[in-house]
């Protein structure tokens, strides 16, 4: 089992919080896409997504919270 630690999210994200949360809402984007599922060893879409965060793989960007007119 791969372990990341806080250190090594927060160096590809501005800090570990927002690092956490883009693989999990990547997680949740390569979930909808078929997979599969017959493949012995095939790894968790969360270490996926933060094995990816951590090479530098995902592309992301903030943006500002629109307020409720």
């Amino acid at each position: 089992m791969q372990v990341f630690t806080p250190v090594e999210v927060a160096q590809h994200a501005a800090n570990k919080y927002l690092g956490v949360l883009v693989a999990a809402k990547y997680a949740r984007i390569i979930n909808e896409f078929p997979r599969d599922r017959s493949r012995p060893g095939e790894k968790k879409l969360t270490t996926r997504s933060l094995e990816e965060l951590t090479d530098g793989a995902i592309e992301y960007r903030v943006l500002p919270r629109r307020r409720g007119q």
